[in-house]
């Protein structure tokens, strides 16, 4: 028999394969995974009250975190599994696409534009545009405003579209940001801030707010909240979908809502039917 010579090269090559063979059978849950691994990576906002909040102890509340944890362990996933990685909206599908979380719930509004990029499960909450005002406030319609303040963060369509469809001669006031905003409102500075209903009962809901504001009750807008996945993980979609039901039908969903929106007096829509987007 004609023994063929191992070179030094061909060693080498093999010793590559062996070595990616090993890589792309390890299931380390950085969230590619489905389950089982040690960690998923899950894409959610630092910075709203009420709905994904990283505390100054390091931990994280509000209701798109309870989603996504309850998610998570019918993925197959523990809490401490849970990596939390904040997802700023600008850099949602770029997110995804990179591979960089396994899914994200952060307060994503299912749209075509964004269907085109990503895949959504859910939806799970139905939001709407809102009005938050002062707790003894006369205005309980849009067009109350004119000629009043309204306040709302810098670069938003909110405030626009408010003043386009609803109060023409409103007094836009833009601040860096809710917080800002919710300062002018108490001090009354604005006479109202607008965004999506859930965002606003969020930030109402704080200590320091609490009794101060209510929400207008108004529904300016139709915000299906889902949860984006990586185009093409039908896998991962329909998984998600199944815990959302689960999530709803034993009642964690309901009490999620309660514990993170009830002290601002949230009057929440029912939980959507999974793939019934609200027009």
């Amino acid at each position: 028999m004609k023994l063929r010579k191992v070179t030094a090269a061909s060693a080498a090559v093999f010793a590559l394969a062996l070595t990616a063979t090993a890589c792309g059978g390890d299931d380390s849950g950085d969230g590619g995974s489905s389950g089982g691994g040690d960690k998923i990576k899950i894409g959610i906002k630092y910075d709203q009250p009420g709905l994904g909040l990283k505390q100054p102890d390091g931990s994280f509340s509000g209701f798109d975190v309870d989603v996504a944890t309850y998610v998570a362990k019918e993925l197959g996933y523990e809490a401490d599994q849970i990596e939390w990685v904040e997802t700023k909206s600008a850099d949602r599908e770029n997110a995804l696409a990179r591979g960089d979380v396994k899914f994200i719930a952060a307060t994503y509004s299912i749209t075509d534009e964004r269907k085109q990029k990503v895949d959504f499960a859910g939806p799970y909450l139905l939001a709407h545009q809102d009005l938050l005002v002062k707790k003894d406030s006369d205005i309980t319609e849009a067009t109350d405003l004119n000629d009043k303040k309204l306040c709302s963060v810098t670069g938003s369509t909110s405030a626009q579209n408010v003043k386009k469809d609803f109060a023409p001669k409103a007094q836009l006031s833009e601040r860096g940001g809710y917080s800002e905003c919710l300062s002018a409102l108490q001090s009354g500075a604005v006479d109202a801030l607008t965004t999506d209903d859930s965002i606003l009962a969020g930030y109402a809901a704080q200590d320091q707010y609490k009794g101060k504001f209510k929400l207008a009750g108004l529904k300016l807008s139709n915000e299906n909240y889902g949860i984006g996945v990586k185009k093409g993980d039908t896998a991962t979609v329909n998984k998600i979908n199944a815990a959302l039901e689960k999530m709803v039908s034993d009642g964690s969903w309901e009490t999620a809502v309660k514990d993170n929106f009830g002290p601002a007096d949230y009057k929440n829509e029912p939980a959507p039917k999974i793939g019934q987007i609200v027009q």
